[in-house]
């Protein structure tokens, strides 16, 4: 498997920020979370730990992962290709938790739906993907990305208006101080592309390049703010009321 930038994790430090982006998510849902729940993109696995200690039980899915992982009794580990999300009966979990994953997946409504059938009557989905309004560059890892109408529009459909919550994860003057950094110094990558390449050419034909460049960006950027980069922590995201300039989308929906 290709490790990505994709796959956040607090190994590397140049990843700081966006690691902690991702970690505010699972912060906010370990304060409702609980029952038996599911998680779709476990990811590097961090979510997991912080949130399987609060449930009965833990399921966690992903398409790249060793299902023979150590992990505690009450604890599953399910290599899967989604969707459909298998080996799970309609009505079967109190929770399904999905952070940073719908954007990539080429059938979004029916991850959607099917999310909806393995929910309880009661059951929440809690969600995140970035805001395609704040993304710095086209991202060929993503199949799509979403603006605040869209992201409303598509989990409303299978949830209904009253099930559906868009909120927003924002930044304080810290985060928000290396974002404009960041968009600096991505628009010193992206001035090289006179002809629009990045939004021309097939998406699997920039993974790669895009992933390379990536991974460079953030070490410049760790090498040249280094304290800014290493002190952001998760206490400076927070989850607010949605609006055009949050990072990324928290939603909450609850099935009827």
């Amino acid at each position: 498997m290709l490790q990505t930038a994709e796959r956040s994790s607090a190994l590397d430090a140049s990843e700081n920020p966006i690691f902690q982006r991702h970690l505010i998510a699972y912060q906010t849902a370990a304060q409702t979370v609980k029952g038996r729940v599911l998680e779709l993109g476990l990811g590097e696995g961090y979510g997991m730990e912080l949130l399987s200690p609060l449930c009965t039980e833990y399921v966690g899915m992903d398409k790249f992962l060793d299902p023979t992982r150590p992990v505690a009794q009450h604890v599953r580990l399910v290599r899967a290709d989604l969707p459909p999300i298998p080996e799970t009966d309609d009505h079967s979990f109190d929770a399904v938790v999905t952070f940073q994953v719908i954007e990539h997946i080429e059938q979004d409504l029916d991850f959607l739906r099917d999310i909806h059938r393995v929910l309880r009557p009661g059951g929440v989905l809690m969600l995140t993907t970035p805001n395609r309004l704040m993304s710095l560059s086209r991202n060929p890892w993503h199949v799509r990305e979403y603006a605040p109408s869209e992201m409303k529009d598509i989990l409303e459909r299978v949830f209904g208006r009253e099930g559906t919550e868009v909120r927003g994860i924002f930044g304080n003057d810290k985060v928000m101080d290396y974002y404009q950094k960041n968009k600096a110094s991505v628009r010193k990558f992206t001035r090289f592309d006179v002809f629009d390449l990045q939004h021309r050419l097939p998406r699997k034909w920039l993974q790669v390049p895009y992933d390379l460049a990536n991974r460079a960006n953030r070490m410049m950027l760790r090498k040249s703010n280094t304290g800014l980069v290493n002190d952001i922590m998760a206490s400076d995201y927070f989850v607010a009321p949605l609006a055009d300039d949050c990072l990324d989308y928290y939603a909450v929906c609850t099935k009827s």
